[in-house]
């Protein structure tokens, strides 16, 4: 009876960790409590909002639905003026989605023997598959992203500092998206990625193969972003 209430306990102990680590990412963070080479002299906001750190997570601990929408962010690199760090922000984050989704369909691929035999390199016949993922799946992806929508943005000015780590002293800009898209045309889209893919052989046995590997791959796709997977 100790024993399992010991267990029971110590479990107990597990989650609530867990979730606390959980609600920690997610949390919107003061801009002086988070170590940097830059300080932030502006922003649209008192504080960092949470999504830019994991936008699916985010939107579950918000209250957002997830069974209608998936969510995305995207953070820009450092830019001389405000205007183009959003609307690179804004651009990026569908081109991120589709690099997202072709990676997502890449993994599947080498993680099942269907998909492996696919991507054998060692097997002449599936070099125009490899060279398909390789040099043009996102690309194809990218124009199969309909209907995603940017919520939100976030910027930053910051005042890079060498003597905090940066390679020079200098003031940018930076912006996040957060964006949403219906799973209903999010499925539609990494469906039609699928058919692409596999029809970029014309071996019968490769392109049954890849059939095969990426049957499922729209659904796990958007059960890995609500974190079941």
């Amino acid at each position: 009876m100790k024993t399992t209430l010991l267990v029971l306990l110590l479990l107990s102990v597990l989650v609530s960790c867990s979730s606390t680590k959980k609600e920690t990412l997610t949390e919107e963070k003061e801009h002086e409590d988070i170590q940097k080479e830059y300080t932030v002299i502006d922003s649209s906001s008192d504080k960092r909002p949470g999504w830019i750190e994991n936008a699916s997570l985010w939107a579950k601990m918000h209250g957002k639905d997830l069974v209608v929408n998936s969510y995305f962010s995207y953070e820009t690199d450092p830019f001389q003026k405000k205007s183009m760090a959003c609307s690179k922000a804004k651009a990026s984050a569908y081109s991120d989605i589709a690099r997202q989704i072709a990676t997502f369909i890449s993994k599947t691929m080498a993680s099942s023997e269907e998909g492996t035999a696919a991507i054998d390199e060692s097997n002449p016949k599936t070099e125009s598959i490899r060279s398909f993922m390789e040099d043009t799946l996102a690309e194809k992806i990218q124009a199969l992203i309909h209907g995603a929508k940017v919520e939100v943005t976030y910027w930053e000015k910051r005042k890079y500092e060498k003597a905090l780590g940066a390679k020079k002293d200098y003031n940018a800009y930076t912006c996040a998206a957060f964006v949403s898209m219906e799973n209903a045309r999010l499925k539609e889209a990494i469906d039609k990625a699928a058919n692409f893919t596999a029809a970029s052989t014309d071996d019968p046995e490769t392109k049954a193969n890849v059939k095969k590997a990426l049957e499922e791959v729209s659904n796990d796709f958007i059960k890995a972003k609500k974190g079941e997977i």
